[in-house]
């Protein structure tokens, strides 16, 4: 029969039913391969908002960074580039001559000579010597010129206080002050607050542990109110601010030192 050949031909092609359903899975699953990562990313929203803020704390960062670097580096580099202004010198007659001009020479000769008057009164012709308390440094002129320098110690600038109310500050006093005394083989009379500081008894003034020999080098020079340029045993310190408010100078400065000023000669602290 006739549909039972074109049944059977073996020559016309099978096909095969449709599934239902199957091309469609297939057009889903090839949308979902195709998106990118960030829709994959903005799907996951803890994670999306983890890296946000993860990116802006980078980037705050670096941000801060560079501007700490453009304030060390940048601005002091600005700073030093010329303006590009020259300063132009004038010859001028005709502003010599005139009133404002000369009174202002006038007054800048008054100036020069009342500082010259002053620089001499503070560095005559004798001996003097001026410490610096910030650098711990001592420098001896002479005829004003340098003669020696070196590391001493100064005052600690420390408190001691007491349950009592009574309190000490252990600094070198700053100013102008003059050689007061000379003595050679100094002894140490001890204060109240060297056995308060110790935590020891406190014993009466005239207490024959109250003088301590051998702690002040070879040699003292007094600058009044119990103030001392002299040596010292803790020579490691030398260069520190650690004394109670006298200067101590290792033992060849002293020596140095001593020979070199008299009573009434200056010494400068600042």
């Amino acid at each position: 029969m006739e549909n039972d050949n074109i049944i059977s031909d073996p020559e016309q092609p099978v096909t095969e039913p449709e599934q239902p359903g199957k091309s469609q899975v297939e057009t889903t699953d090839q949308a979902t391969e195709e998106k990118s990562f960030w829709q994959r990313l903005q799907e996951n929203k803890r994670l999306f908002s983890l890296l946000r803020r993860l990116f802006f704390t980078l980037m705050t960062a670096l941000a801060l960074f560079l501007i700490f670097l453009f304030i060390i580096y940048v601005v002091p580099a600005l700073q030093e580039i010329p303006s590009g202004g020259r300063t132009h010198l004038v010859n001028s007659e005709e502003l010599k001559q005139s009133s404002p001009y000369r009174k202002q020479i006038t007054q800048m000769k008054k100036d020069i000579d009342h500082l010259a008057i002053k620089y001499n009164n503070y560095t005559t012709g004798q001996s003097y010597l001026v410490i610096n308390t910030t650098d711990n440094f001592f420098y001896l002129y002479k005829n004003k010129k340098l003669i020696r320098s070196g590391h001493c110690s100064t005052g600690s600038y420390m408190m001691l206080k007491t349950e009592e109310g009574r309190s000490w500050v252990f600094k070198t006093p700053k100013g102008k002050r003059t050689i007061q005394g000379k003595t050679t083989h100094p002894y140490w009379h001890r204060s109240d607050w060297s056995y308060i500081e110790e935590g020891s008894p406190v014993p009466p003034k005239d207490d024959p542990s109250r003088y301590e020999y051998g702690v002040l080098g070879d040699y003292a020079m007094s600058l009044g109110d119990g103030y001392m340029v002299h040596g010292t045993i803790y020579k490691r310190f030398l260069g520190m601010p650690v004394t109670h408010g006298c200067v101590r100078l290792n033992d060849e400065d002293l020596d140095v030192v001593f020979h070199s000023l008299n009573i009434g000669s200056k010494v400068y602290i600042f």
